[in-house]
């Protein structure tokens, strides 16, 4: 029980003042009962009022009365019970006792509130006057909180009819009241009803009447300032490719046997079972460069600097569609060219608009990605092709901020930005999303699992909703499927190899079973048995473990370099040139090294520490064996990592690579645990031999 009715177990509350002039009370916290009676005495006292045969009614009628009144013969004084709804005891003593502590000051009253064995309790006591204050205080509190709910999930019932909306109550000592209730109503397309409540300070009653909210109506004007909003945008061109004859005389055979000879490229409309597409067809594939940028001699020569000889399949086949104006998720491993796929279209996109630059209002390219790294990676690629003055500029935290808002705000066409720091520059008028026309979700999977799925959905909504949408992914999982499907036009999928999840197969892959104490041990093993020309990647499952590794080597005399989350920016930075320079050999990394970033000489991969899920455990294997390269992978097991092992076994099987029999006997051991588990939870839990706490034999591993 409340005194003062505060949220904070270490604040605690003395007697309340008598008087509304008094001063305010010191705080305390006393246990579940009544500081001058305990929940006994209170029964015993207040049993007749309770049970309707003697004292006052308060309100209410019958059975069921709401208040309960009686005389407190020792103190003089009056005194209410009113019997309230356990789900409103918060309601009554506000965020850290603001709402009951007011009342009583404003009342004089000493207000306590219970909620002992699940049911709400308000006990009034004092003045006949300052108790009828009270009471009505808490009445009018009730009745305006009937209809509504703070938490925007409850429901009220009225003529059989079930309605919804957020009801929010706010304290405003400044202003000495109660004020009335702010309402956010969620959108729907059918009528509900709103209930004004009346608030404390004003004497206003309850309102007996209805409003009915015209939903249709309300969605019908938004949607109108919506169009209104968007119709002031420069006028957007997507479409800027033209099909060469060689392409588009392509036949259906020969079309398929190219996507079959190219890492088994899949194409299709991702949800045409879904909306019907739109009816348009699906390019072919090119098979050079002059196919799909031949009217661009300058970026062909660009391409040419670079050494590339012929188009990965992600781009054979992304390139046509994005050039075509289409809207497309491309689902690829690392390593496969995602980066080059929607990064030339967007300078075609950039240059072919019809509208100046200086007039567009900001830039049009807006690419996400869920890291730091990955976002300088991209901005380094970008640079490496110099295509008619466009400029780009990365956003991200940890780096200098005053200095990104000084480059956004010269002007630039590309942004390339993590979620967070993109979100911060929005909110502060530095950035202006909404110019972007062409937005590329990058290892979208990865921002989702990173919890970047709010971000990305709020920068969404500011952008126009006819721009080109790219998505890219290593995955295909539920998150990145909703996502698309709320904010992609009738986009076209193209898969490279398979939407089962497999390792390259260009990665010899080692699995060691052993135990956790004799990890370093074999670590400190393979390091010194590293050749001269070797490069490695080690993971660690937590910053403490990659610093404690990298400590350990120095103190060793071995070189290495270390990159997490809690390293600031300029040593991550440091850390990837270093690795790439050859300055160290080793890397010591966390999850966060473990997508999209492109170190090409890589030539093995430990996983010191198992990843949490297989996705990972792929991610991290794709660090090595790129830009056809060959690359090993050792990974240590242990005990703990049993759970992953079934799956494991799947990625091993899928590439060739060889199974320990430890880990099959593991796979076993897991999925005989989890037949025991779900026969105990249907059997009731605890009986029977083999249950938790059953008679049979319980076997642990």
């Amino acid at each position: 029980m409340w005194n003062d009715e505060c949220w904070d177990d270490d604040v605690t509350d003395a007697q309340p003042a008598p008087k509304k002039a008094a001063p305010a009370p010191a705080r305390t916290y006393e246990p579940p009962h009544y500081s001058n009676y305990n929940r006994q005495d209170r029964d015993s006292r207040y049993g007749a009022e309770r049970r309707g045969d003697g004292g006052r009614s308060g309100g209410g009628s019958g059975g069921g009365d709401r208040a309960y009144r009686g005389r407190n013969n020792d103190t003089g004084s009056d005194s209410v019970t009113i019997p309230i709804p356990s789900n409103m005891v918060a309601k009554v003593i506000g965020r850290g006792g603001a709402t009951v502590r007011q009342m009583r000051e404003e009342s004089g009253a000493r207000i306590d509130v219970d909620n002992a064995n699940g049911e709400g309790t308000v006990r009034i006591s004092g003045s006949a006057s300052a108790v009828e204050v009270a009471r009505k205080a808490i009445d009018n509190l009730l009745n305006a909180s009937s209809y509504g709910s703070d938490s925007g999930g409850q429901r009220y019932s009225q003529g059989g009819n079930s309605h919804r909306f957020r009801d929010s109550h706010r304290s405003d000592s400044s202003r000495g009241g109660w004020s009335q209730p702010s309402r956010e109503f969620e959108r729907s397309s059918s009528n509900h009803y709103s209930k004004p409540g009346a608030g404390y300070g004003n004497d206003a009653e309850a309102d007996d009447k209805f409003e009915i909210i015209d939903w249709t109506a309300l969605n019908k004007a938004s949607d109108e300032a919506s169009r209104e909003r968007w119709a002031k945008c420069p006028p957007l061109t997507k479409v800027f490719y033209r099909e060469l004859e060689e392409v588009a005389n392509m036949a259906p055979a020969e079309v398929a046997t190219f996507r079959e000879q190219n890492n088994n490229i899949v194409v299709d409309r991702t949800f045409k079972n879904e909306n019907g597409g739109n009816g348009r067809p699906i390019p072919n594939p090119v098979q050079t460069f002059a196919q799909a940028f031949g009217d661009y001699p300058d970026l062909m020569e660009e391409l040419r600097k670079q050494g590339f000889t012929k188009p990965s399949p992600i781009q054979s086949q992304g390139w046509p569609v994005l050039l075509q104006g289409e809207d497309m998720i491309g689902i690829a491993q690392t390593g496969t060219g995602k980066t080059l796929a929607f990064l030339l279209p967007a300078f075609i996109h950039i240059e072919g608009q019809s509208t100046p630059r200086s007039e567009r209002g900001g830039p049009n390219v807006l690419v996400l990605a869920p890291t730091r790294e990955l976002a300088l990676q991209i901005e380094k690629e970008v640079s490496k092709y110099q295509f008619r003055d466009i400029k780009a500029v990365c956003l991200y935290g940890g780096g200098d901020r005053r200095a990104q808002m000084n480059v956004v705000r010269s002007g630039v066409e590309i942004i390339i930005a993590t979620p967070g720091r993109l979100n911060d520059l929005v909110q502060e008028g530095v950035v202006n999303v909404s110019s972007i026309t062409y937005l590329v979700l990058d290892e979208a999977d990865r921002m989702l699992d990173m919890g970047f799925e709010p971000q990305i959905r709020k920068v969404l909504l500011d952008i126009r909703p006819d721009r080109q949408t790219v998505m890219t992914s290593a995955t295909w999982p539920d998150g990145v499927r909703r996502l698309a499907q709320s904010y992609m036009h009738d986009p076209i999928q193209v898969y490279v190899g398979t939407l089962d999840l497999a390792a390259v197969h260009t990665v010899t892959q080692h699995i060691e079973c052993l135990d956790e104490e004799d990890k370093y041990n074999r670590i400190m093993q393979f390091v010194k048995q590293m050749g001269t020309k070797d490069k490695v990647i080690i993971f660690c499952g937590k910053k403490t473990r990659a610093d404690d590794l990298s400590s350990e080597f120095v103190l060793n005399d071995i070189s290495c370099q270390s990159i997490h989350g809690n390293r600031e920016q300029s040593d991550r930075e440091q850390a990837l040139e270093d690795i790439k320079k050859g300055v160290v050999r080793i890397l010591i990394a966390t999850d966060v090294a473990s997508r999209g970033l492109d170190i090409e000489d890589i030539t093995h991969v430990v996983n010191y520490d198992f990843p949490r899920n297989i996705e990972e455990y792929v991610h991290r294997v794709g660090r090595t064996g790129r830009a056809g390269r060959t690359g090993t992978s050792l990974s240590f097991v242990t005990r703990s990592d049993w759970g992953v092992a079934a799956e494991l076994i799947k990625i091993l099987e899928e590439a060739n690579q060889e199974v320990p029999d430890e880990i099959r006997e593991m796979a076993a051991r897991f999925a005989a645990k989890k037949e025991r588990n779900d026969r105990d939870r249907r059997g009731g839990g605890f009986g029977g031999g083999g249950g938790r706490f059953g008679g049979g034999n319980n076997r642990r591993w």
